[in-house]
């Protein structure tokens, strides 16, 4: 019985306004940072390389490259003090945690876009080609016939 007051408790203070992050993703964590007095929002661009689901207490692990320094940050994700986290770039990740991106430098370090798949649609092979061209010959020429 006391478990499920827990749970209700959790429940009740569990985030619903952030997007649903993947790893891969490029993201901008827009967090609160108070200073005595004053507050004030620094973002922190990066790619999600960890995301950990434990109901409240979960967290994702964004690493940027600062100065040509790697840094990583962890997120608690139903902090009040992250006020908003957008996603730039969807990045198609094979592995559940992308700590191999610690080793790389330079472009390695890219992951490819999840949006990828129809850039090799319009790419013509083989006999298609001959068919296409044959096409397109037999319409100019229907054209040119009926000026």
């Amino acid at each position: 019985m006391s478990q499920s007051i827990i749970e209700q408790l959790e429940q009740s203070q569990i985030r619903t306004d952030l997007p649903t992050l993947n790893v891969g993703d490029t993201v901008d964590v827009h967090y609160r940072i108070i200073e005595g007095n004053k507050e004030r929002i620094q973002v922190f661009n990066g790619v999600v390389i960890k995301k950990e689901n434990r109901g409240l207490n979960s967290n994702v692990t964004v690493r940027r490259i600062v100065a040509n320094e790697g840094v990583e940050r962890i997120f608690p994700l139903n902090s009040p003090k992250i006020s908003n986290i957008e996603i730039k770039r969807h990045g198609d990740a094979r592995r559940s945690k992308l700590y191999f991106l610690r080793d790389r430098v330079g472009k390695s370090r890219r992951l490819r876009d999840r949006r990828r798949g129809m850039q090799h649609a319009t790419v013509v092979i083989g006999s298609q080609k001959a068919a296409k061209a044959a096409a397109l010959a037999q319409a100019a020429a229907a054209a040119e016939a009926s000026e």
